[in-house]
């Protein structure tokens, strides 16, 4: 199984999901899924920074049980510093029955945020070569994180990508990118698929505009989820500080619900 079954017909969209609702989001007709990191700690009460391997692997394979669609999985820095790390992530993030993952260049060091790219360009080689030793199609995306860690530098964040592409990336992803400008930018620099991060505050277009740019793959990173803990925080308060229940007016129905996931 692979992620697209058609990238270039531009109409099989990447869509992250939260924990629970795989099943819903295949009910409404999604071709392909993805697993947020972000979305999966908010669903255990706890911060996405602390997720650990193996609690991401065991929640991987959850989520590969609970559809038949194709999974790809955000595998962060594959969870540790070196190329080996990358590899091993890759591995063992295959083995749950996820068909593609992502590895990020984040370093997890506030004091320095983003590897070196000689070091990161390395990271996507070897978790390449583990993707390559595969006896299935795993797709590989490369992220470049310069725009979610306050270095909004197109210029470096192309020639990541560049590199990260001759390191043999499937996909190419720069969350945080938001202007029309930045996403041409990248796609005349590129020969590869760029995924593009919608859900931000700001960010306007629509999914007929990306299309038109030559976006073929979007995601929505954790805010499927922050919208679903919206609104049950907008309906407790409702209850807390009015005593009235008309969240209920937009509530799904119970029955619809079990017709779902029966």
């Amino acid at each position: 199984m692979t992620v697209f079954t058609d990238l270039t017909n531009k109409r099989d969209f990447m869509i992250k999901v939260s924990v629970m609702y795989p099943k819903l989001l295949q009910h409404l007709g999604f071709k392909a899924l993805a697993s947020t990191r972000a979305g999966f700690a908010f669903s255990q009460g706890r911060s996405d920074p602390s997720v650990q391997t193996q609690e991401m692997l065991g929640h991987l394979s959850e989520l590969a049980q609970s559809t038949d669609l194709p999974i790809s999985a955000d595998l962060k820095s594959g969870f540790g510093h070196t190329p080996e790390d990358a590899a091993r992530t890759i591995l063992e993030a295959a083995n749950t029955g996820i068909v593609g993952g992502s590895i990020e260049d984040a370093s997890g060091d506030d004091a320095d945020p983003i590897y070196d790219i000689g070091l990161a360009v390395e990271r996507i080689q070897s978790a390449v070569a583990a993707a390559k030793s595969l006896d299935f199609k795993f797709m590989l995306t490369a992220r470049a994180e310069n725009y979610f860690y306050g270095r909004a530098d197109i210029k470096d964040t192309i020639r990541r990508l560049q590199a990260y592409q001759e390191a043999g990336a499937d996909v190419l992803f720069a969350p945080g990118i938001q202007s029309r400008d930045d996403i041409k930018a990248i796609l005349q620099s590129i020969d590869r698929p760029l995924n593009v991060m919608m859900g931000l505050q700001g960010v306007r277009l629509t999914v007929a505009e990306l299309q038109e740019l030559g976006v073929v793959r979007i995601s929505l990173g954790g805010s499927l989820a922050r919208a679903a803990y919206g609104a049950l925080v907008r309906a407790a308060k409702e209850v807390q500080i009015a005593g009235t229940f008309s969240y209920t007016s937009e509530a799904i129905s119970g029955k619809e619900l079990n017709s779902i996931f029966s």
